[in-house]
């Protein structure tokens, strides 16, 4: 069976249309990954995850091996039986988890020494145990263990971070090549640093081809940058990562970010924005987000987005939903969020199907003229 493949069936410009082929399935690209950290896309079943068209999920190292703690999980026969989810996942490394969630972290050549947010406990989180607890997992796409800095990092300190997650990456490599024989059904992504800085970003590229991964992460970005300074990176990162091998932009985002950074050739996206604005009431649509909260939708019988066909907006209203959501139902998270995924997979269908038919230039401006301007007038 394959271990992992990357195959480009369309291009339009710099975006691509491809599949990434793994032993527990298919990853139509471009693609968005579902963010469920803690072995959970909140406020939906597995099951009802992949109706919404998603071929893969993402978890998180940190918190898993905080709780429920990644022996554990092993123990039980891995993530994907432990959540019922038998597609791919893959799985962040933990590296931007231990320096945003941890009030006390002490970064060092070994790694990161962090006082958990749970209980205050202490542990190390290095390379080597990064692709340890990755393994316990029974990740299919392991995450190269990084150093994230701020947007309001300094030449220097990107710099620093940049160089010594390199150094991470290769003994991150080293550590996954050396874990039994989850090598031989997993695939390894190296994370790309630097900053908002070009020269760094290429030095980045550089040693990371130099290592040799199956996929390339473009991380640091949607770190408090803004938009324009994001694409502004993106308009010559994409370009110096491998063209014969995927591309992952972390964090992001914004079904606008996604348009712009697909337009650019990036080939995978996860965010936790749709499933936390579903929890909070904020719902995506063509015309752009709408606050099922205000008292405008209170009687409001059409669907949230006319638009959609997911069971949400076939079977309810947006006057129930509103209902549901000032009441604190637990009914309300799931409808929204079921509804959210909903849109971004289609969002991502209709993009895999314009670079496809080659009018991915024309299908571009016209979901982000119609999906701004709607935002522009909420």
């Amino acid at each position: 069976m394959t271990r992992f493949q990357f195959d480009i069936h369309a291009t339009d410009g710099a975006a691509r249309a491809g599949t990434i082929a793994m032993q527990r399935g298919e990853i139509r690209t471009p693609a968005f990954m579902p963010v469920g950290t803690a072995a959970t896309v909140k406020a939906m079943k597995p099951e009802s995850v992949r109706a919404t068209g998603a071929d893969i999920i993402l978890g998180n190292t940190y918190h898993l091996m905080l709780r429920p703690g990644a022996e554990r999980v092993a123990r039980l026969g891995g993530l994907h039986r432990l959540m019922n989810w038998e597609r791919p996942i893959l799985t962040d490394s933990g590296g931007y988890q231990v320096m945003s969630l941890s009030e006390l972290t002490k970064v060092s050549e070994e790694g990161v020494a962090f006082a958990s947010h749970l209980d205050g406990s202490r542990h190390m989180l290095s390379p080597e145990r990064s692709m340890e607890v990755q393994r316990l997992l029974g990740s299919d796409i392991v995450m190269a263990f990084d150093q994230l800095v701020p947007a309001t990092a300094t030449r220097d300190q990107a710099a620093e971070a940049m160089e010594r997650s390199m150094r991470w990456a290769k003994r991150s490599r080293d550590g996954f090549d050396g874990g039994d024989d989850h090598a031989a059904k997993a695939a390894l992504f190296g994370i790309q640093q630097g900053g908002l800085d070009e020269p760094l970003r290429k030095a980045s590229a550089e040693a990371l081809i130099d290592i040799g991964f199956d996929g390339y992460a473009i991380g640091g970005l949607a770190v408090g940058e803004g938009h324009d300074a994001m694409c502004a990176v993106l308009d010559y990162a994409p370009g110096q990562l491998p063209v014969d091998k995927p591309r992952y932009l972390m964090g992001v985002g914004k079904p606008d970010d996604i348009v712009e950074a697909v337009r650019r050739g990036v080939d995978m996206f996860d965010c936790v924005l749709p499933t936390r604005s579903g929890r909070t009431g904020q719902a995506f649509t063509a015309d752009g987000p709408i606050n099922i909260r205000n008292a405008r939708f209170a009687e409001d019988q059409e669907p949230l987005d006319p638009d959609c066909n997911c069971p949400t907006c076939t079977g309810y209203s947006r006057a129930y939903v509103h209902h549901l959501v000032r009441s604190g139902e637990i009914l309300g998270a799931m409808l929204m969020t079921e509804h959210n995924l909903s849109f971004y997979q289609r969002l991502m269908q209709g993009l895999r199907d314009a670079i496809g038919e080659g009018r991915f230039i024309a299908h571009a401006a016209s979901f982000l003229d119609r999906y701004r301007k709607g935002k522009a007038a909420a």
